[in-house]
């Protein structure tokens, strides 16, 4: 006798997920939230951009301001100094390179026949581009023209609120420093005062990062200056020290800076021939790919204590997200973001911002500033906050001689 046995298949469980209607609102809500303040972000990113750049200036002439005004200046002549210094300085570099470019321009475009029949020779010359070398000879002026015109019209638009935005942001980095304490008192004043000497601790450290990365930008600045000057000189291509010096500013500018850093020494180099032309492009290119590969990592990793990594990934993110500013803001925004997480002794999900030492320490300082500042208004509490941050940046210089802090919490 067979005995069969039959599987009977599982029950189906149902599984309901019940949500409170209170539940159901505060998630409503915050999705709601979410989506305005992402639409508020795309409608003002300008300005936050803007108030970004303000605060990097400020902090990059702030220090100037306060060398004048300890050397006997009152703060309104030390603001007027250093204003007048900085228009000298853009008026003056206009001046210098601007006719010098203009002179070169005009001399090339006169020279431009003789130039387009010295291009076809050379042309001829290579079996790749000889058949092109008749079409060389017999091209018009007006075809390699016209679409500069366009371009040039195309962009006056673009160059005018440039203008306008450059203005508005040096006039706010001015109010920012001229200002400074009732600015810094009605920051403290949003924040709650248990978190004011973290803030404090994280002014001064993003003030480290803003000397950092200024530093780090006049390095690579004088760097591609002395190595465009130095190839000029030896080339005896003329106004060497006017494209070293535009070089210099040009190189600030992420993407483009590097492409008229190069194409007006080798404009110029044109009236000393085709092979000298091709030198100067050869040898500049070469640079600015040392440069982007090799020097801004480890400068800027250095200055800015991020890691060539970072530093590479930053610039990438930060140029595809918002171009060329945002290339140029990547840098300081990465080092502020690592500073700002060390300093308020944010908890990352793989590990501890801080030593328990480090925490007490912390409740310590923050206690006493407490009974410092009960019944102060927000300006004074802010100056004691300050004060006391700067205690402990020099108590922490001071243990980092004695060698009582390990390296890597060690603040460059």
């Amino acid at each position: 006798m067979a005995v069969t046995t039959e599987k009977r298949a599982p029950r189906e469980r149902t599984v309901r997920v019940v949500i409170p209607a209170r539940t159901g609102l505060a998630l409503v809500g915050v999705g709601v939230g979410i989506v305005v303040a992402l639409w508020a972000l795309a409608k003002i990113w300008q300005v936050l951009l803007i108030i970004t750049i303000a605060l990097i200036l400020a902090g990059t002439l702030s220090p100037l301001v306060d060398w004048l005004e300890k050397h006997g200046a009152k703060r309104g002549i030390a603001l007027l100094t250093v204003l007048i210094l900085l228009l000298f300085v853009v008026i003056g570099f206009g001046f210098l390179v601007i006719p010098a470019m203009v002179d070169e321009g005009r001399q090339v475009i006169k020279d431009a026949p003789h130039l387009q029949q010295r291009a076809a020779d050379y042309a001829a010359r290579i079996p790749a581009l000889a058949g092109r070398a008749d079409a060389i000879r017999n091209a018009q002026p007006g075809q390699f023209l016209a679409p500069l015109g366009g371009s040039a019209l195309s962009y006056a638009q673009s160059a005018f609120e440039f203008v306008a935005y450059l203005v508005t942001t040096i006039a706010l980095a001015f109010y920012l420093i001229a200002d400074r304490e009732r600015v810094r008192g009605f920051l403290y004043a949003l924040i709650p005062r248990p978190y004011h000497i973290r803030t404090a601790r994280l002014m001064l450290a993003l003030q480290t990062i803003v000397g950092g990365y200024m530093r780090g930008q006049a390095l690579t600045s004088g760097l591609i200056g002395g190595f465009t000057y130095v190839l000029l000189l030896i080339l005896h291509v003329p106004n060497a020290l006017i494209l070293a010096i535009l070089a210099a500013f040009t190189d600030l500018i992420p993407y483009i800076g590097p492409v008229l850093a190069t194409a007006a020494p080798v404009l110029f180099a044109l009236s000393k021939g085709v092979p000298v032309a091709l030198i100067v492009l050869v040898a500049l290119v070469l640079y600015e790919e040392l440069e982007s590969r090799l020097i801004i990592p480890r400068v800027y990793g250095k200055t800015l204590r991020l890691s060539p990594v970072a530093v590479t990934i930053a610039l990438l993110m930060g140029g595809k997200l918002f171009g060329i500013v945002g290339a140029l803001l990547a840098l300081p925004i990465a080092a502020a973001i690592r500073a700002t997480v060390e300093e308020l002794r944010i908890d990352l999900p793989g590990g501890q911002s801080g030593e328990p030492v480090e925490r007490a320490h912390d409740a310590r300082v923050e206690a006493r500033y407490l009974e410092e500042t009960e019944g102060a208004s927000a300006v004074d509490a802010a100056n004691v906050a300050t004060t006391l941050a700067d205690e402990l940046e020099e108590e922490r210089e001071d243990a980092i001689g004695k060698d009582e802090i390990p390296v890597e919490q060690q603040r460059t």
